[in-house]
Protein backbone atom coordinates (compact mmCIF):
# COMPACT_ATOMS: atom_id res chain seq x y z
CA UNK A 1 0.00 0.00 0.00
CA UNK A 2 1.50 3.34 -1.04
CA UNK A 3 1.63 6.24 1.41
CA UNK A 4 0.11 9.41 0.06
CA UNK A 5 1.81 12.76 0.52
CA UNK A 6 1.22 13.22 4.22
CA UNK A 7 -0.20 10.20 5.86
CA UNK A 8 -1.56 6.71 6.07
CA UNK A 9 -5.06 6.14 4.74
CA UNK A 10 -5.70 9.88 4.59
CA UNK A 11 -8.58 10.80 2.29
CA UNK A 12 -7.04 14.07 1.18
CA UNK A 13 -3.48 15.31 1.16
CA UNK A 14 -2.77 18.65 2.84
CA UNK A 15 -0.91 19.59 -0.35
CA UNK A 16 -4.27 19.59 -2.11
CA UNK A 17 -5.31 22.26 0.35
CA UNK A 18 -2.40 24.35 -0.88
CA UNK A 19 -3.84 24.07 -4.38
CA UNK A 20 -7.16 25.38 -3.04
CA UNK A 21 -5.30 28.25 -1.41
CA UNK A 22 -3.43 29.01 -4.63
CA UNK A 23 -6.75 29.34 -6.45
CA UNK A 24 -7.52 32.32 -4.22
CA UNK A 25 -4.19 33.83 -5.22
CA UNK A 26 -4.99 33.20 -8.89
CA UNK A 27 -8.32 34.99 -8.46
CA UNK A 28 -6.53 37.95 -6.88
CA UNK A 29 -4.32 38.47 -9.95
CA UNK A 30 -7.12 39.84 -12.10
CA UNK A 31 -8.49 41.92 -9.22
CA UNK A 32 -5.15 43.64 -8.65
CA UNK A 33 -4.73 44.28 -12.36
CA UNK A 34 -8.23 45.75 -12.71
CA UNK A 35 -7.72 47.86 -9.60
CA UNK A 36 -4.49 49.42 -10.86
CA UNK A 37 -5.90 50.12 -14.33
CA UNK A 38 -9.01 51.60 -12.76
CA UNK A 39 -7.01 53.74 -10.33
CA UNK A 40 -4.60 55.03 -12.94
CA UNK A 41 -7.54 55.84 -15.18
CA UNK A 42 -8.82 58.46 -12.79
CA UNK A 43 -7.89 58.20 -9.18
CA UNK A 44 -10.27 56.17 -7.04
CA UNK A 45 -12.78 55.23 -9.73
CA UNK A 46 -16.25 53.98 -8.68
CA UNK A 47 -15.24 50.31 -9.05
CA UNK A 48 -12.07 50.60 -6.97
CA UNK A 49 -13.63 50.06 -3.55
CA UNK A 50 -15.58 47.02 -4.72
CA UNK A 51 -12.34 45.55 -6.09
CA UNK A 52 -10.60 46.26 -2.80
CA UNK A 53 -13.47 44.55 -0.98
CA UNK A 54 -13.03 41.53 -3.25
CA UNK A 55 -9.34 41.27 -2.33
CA UNK A 56 -10.27 41.40 1.36
CA UNK A 57 -12.77 38.58 0.80
CA UNK A 58 -10.19 36.44 -1.02
CA UNK A 59 -7.60 37.02 1.70
CA UNK A 60 -10.13 36.01 4.38
CA UNK A 61 -11.11 32.86 2.47
CA UNK A 62 -7.45 31.99 1.94
CA UNK A 63 -6.71 32.41 5.66
CA UNK A 64 -9.47 29.91 6.48
CA UNK A 65 -7.95 27.39 4.06
CA UNK A 66 -4.49 27.81 5.61
CA UNK A 67 -5.86 27.45 9.15
CA UNK A 68 -7.69 24.28 8.14
CA UNK A 69 -4.53 22.82 6.59
CA UNK A 70 -2.43 23.58 9.66
CA UNK A 71 -5.06 22.31 12.08
CA UNK A 72 -5.42 18.97 10.28
CA UNK A 73 -1.84 17.92 9.65
CA UNK A 74 -1.15 14.22 10.37
CA UNK A 75 1.43 13.09 12.86
CA UNK A 76 4.97 14.09 11.86
CA UNK A 77 6.00 10.43 11.80
CA UNK A 78 3.95 9.91 8.63
CA UNK A 79 4.92 13.07 6.75
CA UNK A 80 6.82 12.65 3.51
CA UNK A 81 8.43 16.07 3.86
CA UNK A 82 9.73 17.93 6.85
CA UNK A 83 6.86 19.46 8.82
CA UNK A 84 8.73 22.74 9.34
CA UNK A 85 9.34 23.02 5.60
CA UNK A 86 5.66 22.48 4.94
CA UNK A 87 4.60 25.09 7.49
CA UNK A 88 7.15 27.52 6.07
CA UNK A 89 5.62 26.96 2.65
CA UNK A 90 2.11 27.72 3.93
CA UNK A 91 3.42 30.99 5.38
CA UNK A 92 5.19 31.98 2.18
CA UNK A 93 2.16 31.28 0.01
CA UNK A 94 -0.12 33.06 2.48
CA UNK A 95 2.16 36.11 2.34
CA UNK A 96 1.32 36.57 -1.36
CA UNK A 97 -2.29 37.48 -0.65
CA UNK A 98 -1.31 39.50 2.42
CA UNK A 99 0.89 41.64 0.16
CA UNK A 100 -1.90 41.95 -2.43
CA UNK A 101 -4.27 43.18 0.26
CA UNK A 102 -1.72 45.68 1.57
CA UNK A 103 -0.96 46.92 -1.96
CA UNK A 104 -4.57 47.94 -2.52
CA UNK A 105 -4.79 49.38 0.98
CA UNK A 106 -1.92 51.71 0.08
CA UNK A 107 -3.68 52.83 -3.08
CA UNK A 108 -6.88 53.41 -1.12
CA UNK A 109 -5.17 55.45 1.60
CA UNK A 110 -5.84 58.68 -0.24
CA UNK A 111 -6.48 59.67 -3.83
CA UNK A 112 -3.30 60.02 -5.87
CA UNK A 113 -3.21 61.45 -9.34
CA UNK A 114 -0.66 59.03 -10.84
CA UNK A 115 1.57 60.97 -13.24
CA UNK A 116 1.60 59.71 -16.81
CA UNK A 117 5.37 59.26 -16.52
CA UNK A 118 4.83 56.36 -14.08
CA UNK A 119 1.70 54.77 -15.48
CA UNK A 120 3.28 52.52 -18.08
CA UNK A 121 6.02 51.40 -15.66
CA UNK A 122 3.48 50.54 -12.96
CA UNK A 123 1.36 48.52 -15.37
CA UNK A 124 4.46 46.76 -16.72
CA UNK A 125 5.60 45.88 -13.20
CA UNK A 126 2.13 44.55 -12.44
CA UNK A 127 2.31 42.35 -15.55
CA UNK A 128 5.70 40.99 -14.45
CA UNK A 129 4.35 40.19 -10.98
CA UNK A 130 1.32 38.52 -12.55
CA UNK A 131 3.58 36.30 -14.65
CA UNK A 132 5.53 35.27 -11.54
CA UNK A 133 2.34 34.31 -9.70
CA UNK A 134 0.97 32.40 -12.67
CA UNK A 135 4.18 30.37 -12.89
CA UNK A 136 3.77 29.18 -9.30
CA UNK A 137 0.52 27.27 -9.92
CA UNK A 138 1.92 24.67 -12.39
CA UNK A 139 5.13 24.39 -10.36
CA UNK A 140 3.13 23.60 -7.21
CA UNK A 141 1.02 21.04 -9.07
CA UNK A 142 4.03 19.26 -10.56
CA UNK A 143 5.97 19.36 -7.29
CA UNK A 144 3.00 17.72 -5.59
CA UNK A 145 3.00 14.98 -8.23
CA UNK A 146 6.70 14.35 -7.57
CA UNK A 147 6.25 14.02 -3.83
CA UNK A 148 3.22 11.80 -4.40
CA UNK A 149 5.44 9.66 -6.64
CA UNK A 150 2.97 10.24 -9.48
CA UNK A 151 5.70 11.79 -11.66
CA UNK A 152 9.40 11.34 -12.24
CA UNK A 153 9.99 14.65 -14.05
CA UNK A 154 12.26 16.04 -11.35
CA UNK A 155 14.62 18.03 -13.59
CA UNK A 156 11.73 19.60 -15.49
CA UNK A 157 10.11 20.73 -12.23
CA UNK A 158 13.41 22.11 -10.93
CA UNK A 159 13.69 24.14 -14.12
CA UNK A 160 10.22 25.62 -13.59
CA UNK A 161 11.16 26.57 -10.04
CA UNK A 162 14.41 28.14 -11.26
CA UNK A 163 12.50 30.29 -13.75
CA UNK A 164 10.28 31.62 -10.97
CA UNK A 165 13.36 32.79 -9.09
CA UNK A 166 14.75 34.39 -12.25
CA UNK A 167 11.47 36.21 -12.87
CA UNK A 168 11.52 37.48 -9.28
CA UNK A 169 15.00 38.88 -9.86
CA UNK A 170 13.72 40.71 -12.96
CA UNK A 171 10.82 42.15 -10.96
CA UNK A 172 13.29 43.28 -8.28
CA UNK A 173 15.38 45.22 -10.80
CA UNK A 174 12.34 46.80 -12.45
CA UNK A 175 10.90 47.69 -9.06
CA UNK A 176 14.10 49.44 -8.01
CA UNK A 177 14.21 51.39 -11.27
CA UNK A 178 10.62 52.55 -10.79
CA UNK A 179 11.10 53.44 -7.12
CA UNK A 180 14.16 55.53 -8.02
CA UNK A 181 12.14 57.28 -10.72
CA UNK A 182 9.26 58.04 -8.35
CA UNK A 183 11.53 59.18 -5.51
CA UNK A 184 13.40 61.63 -7.75
CA UNK A 185 10.23 63.11 -9.24
CA UNK A 186 8.76 66.51 -8.41
CA UNK A 187 5.39 65.26 -7.19
CA UNK A 188 4.13 65.77 -3.64
CA UNK A 189 6.05 63.75 -1.06
CA UNK A 190 2.84 62.10 0.18
CA UNK A 191 2.24 60.83 -3.34
CA UNK A 192 5.83 59.59 -3.56
CA UNK A 193 5.50 57.76 -0.24
CA UNK A 194 2.22 56.15 -1.21
CA UNK A 195 3.28 55.03 -4.69
CA UNK A 196 6.56 53.61 -3.44
CA UNK A 197 4.79 51.55 -0.79
CA UNK A 198 2.34 50.23 -3.38
CA UNK A 199 5.25 49.30 -5.64
CA UNK A 200 7.07 47.54 -2.80
CA UNK A 201 3.98 45.47 -1.98
CA UNK A 202 3.71 44.41 -5.61
CA UNK A 203 7.30 43.20 -5.42
CA UNK A 204 6.56 41.37 -2.16
CA UNK A 205 4.03 39.25 -4.05
CA UNK A 206 6.73 38.15 -6.49
CA UNK A 207 9.26 37.68 -3.68
CA UNK A 208 6.90 35.39 -1.75
CA UNK A 209 6.25 33.39 -4.93
CA UNK A 210 10.00 32.90 -5.28
CA UNK A 211 10.24 31.89 -1.64
CA UNK A 212 7.59 29.24 -2.34
CA UNK A 213 9.65 27.94 -5.24
CA UNK A 214 12.75 27.65 -3.05
CA UNK A 215 10.87 25.61 -0.44
CA UNK A 216 9.33 23.37 -3.10
CA UNK A 217 12.78 22.71 -4.51
CA UNK A 218 13.97 21.62 -1.07
CA UNK A 219 10.98 19.31 -0.75
CA UNK A 220 11.48 17.55 -4.07
CA UNK A 221 15.23 16.97 -3.65
CA UNK A 222 14.78 15.32 -0.28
Amino acid sequence: MRLNFFGLLSTRSPMEGLHDHYEKIHESIEVISESLECYIGGGQCPEFHSLQHRINELESQADKIIRNIRNNLPRGLFMAVDKIQFLNYTSAQDNILDAAQEALNWLAMREVNVPEAFQRDLLYLQDEVTTTLEMLGPALKESTALVHMESMQREEVKEKLRKIREKKDKVFKDKNTLVRKIFNSEIDFKDIYQLIHFTEKLYQMAYSSSKCSEILRTMIVR
